[in-house]
């Protein structure tokens, strides 16, 4: 099993932190995990994406030219990762800013207003955690208690505990999402 991810965005969006998150939960889940991040020089405001593999072998480069799934949290983002993804995989949709639907019918889209769903939970600097949990509804490699752990983890040594049940509540919040679209309901 290896599954790349690729989670993209502006600078500020917290995309860097979601795949930190992602990577470090497959890594204390007994993975082999890869963690590449990509910003413009702008970085608040600019384009950012990170890469994330998961994988129960060795990874042979961190690079991914058909990524399982990605997040993509605004239009520029799903323009330009969606032809890449694999056939069978998903995108994970931010609805609130995103007003198109997929162009190509071989992939799954996962469309979660996270925008507006964090911003119902008083925290919206949370989106990223909205379209985390969203996207570990889709994958099969981390479960969620593993990413909730990391979560944690992380504010932890950020020095932001403060923030860990907010956050994990906007995970959770996006997991319930994607499972009503997944699912059908």
């Amino acid at each position: 099993m290896e599954q790349g991810v690729v989670f993209a965005g502006f600078g500020g969006q917290g995309i860097l932190l979601a795949g930190k998150i992602l990577a470090r939960a497959g890594m204390e889940h007994g993975l082999h995990v890869s963690w590449l991040p990509s910003y413009g020089p702008e970085m608040r405001g600019g384009t950012a994406n990170c890469t994330v593999v998961l994988s129960d072998k060795p990874i042979g480069a961190p690079i991914v030219d058909t990524p399982w799934a990605l997040v993509a949290m605004n239009a520029p983002s799903l323009d330009r990762f969606e032809p890449q993804l694999a056939p069978g995989g998903a995108a994970v949709i931010n609805s609130s800013l995103v007003k198109r639907d997929l162009e190509r019918t071989d992939i799954t889209g996962i469309q979660v207003p996270v925008t507006t769903l964090a911003h119902n939970l008083d925290m919206p600097r949370a989106s990223n955690m909205v379209a985390l949990g969203a996207l570990i509804r889709f994958l099969d490699a981390v479960p969620q208690e593993a990413v909730v752990q990391a979560l944690s983890r992380e504010m932890e040594e950020r020095g932001r505990e403060s923030l860990i049940e907010g956050n994990r509540k906007a995970l959770e919040l996006g997991y319930e999402e994607a499972g009503k679209v997944l699912d059908g309901s």
